[in-house]
């Protein structure tokens, strides 16, 4: 049972050992721990407030992102509302100038045809003419022989196809 109950002497030499172990490492040992956790500390305290410096960069380089793609769509909306204008005066100026063209090639026509119908109307005039000097011709040579007669005839048979026309 002596294993279970110390004598007093071992006790008290048990104290004075760890007596003078406490000292050594109090003295020595405990230094060098509280320094390392110490510095283990300010590791941590350097690692946390890099993390909130880091943070604070991700935080604004988010803001300035989201700022920089609020620009963007800004613009991107600009110039398709530019693009926008820009095809609707292109449209228009192209129909303005297609309208101005067929206005243009419309007048063109009318020209020609006014000016054919002209030389139509000479053609007639000139073959109707012709017709009339040649049976008129025929049939007052006959009976007129002065020139002034027979242009005064062919001048009035002129007038009354005008009027006719």
């Amino acid at each position: 049972m002596e294993l279970f109950t110390p004598d007093f002497g071992l006790i008290f030499w048990m104290f004075i050992a760890f007596g003078i172990l406490f000292l050594i490492l109090w003295k020595f040992a405990w230094p060098v721990i509280l320094k390392s956790v110490d510095s283990r500390a300010e590791l941590i305290d350097k690692g946390v407030e890099y993390a909130q410096a880091a943070k604070e960069q991700l935080d604004n380089a988010r803001q300035q992102a989201e700022t920089y793609l609020n620009e963007a769509r800004r613009q991107q909306a600009d110039m398709l509302r530019e693009a926008d204008k820009m095809k609707t005066q292109i449209i228009e100026q192209a129909r303005n100038e297609a309208q101005a063209e067929a206005q243009k090639v419309m007048d063109n026509a009318k020209l020609q045809i006014q000016q054919q119908q002209k030389e139509a109307r000479q053609q007639f005039r000139n073959q109707v003419s012709d017709f009339a000097l040649q049976i008129a011709g025929k049939i007052v040579n006959r009976q007129m022989q002065q020139d002034k007669a027979q242009d005064k005839l062919v001048d009035s048979l002129l007038d009354e196809i005008e009027k006719n026309n």
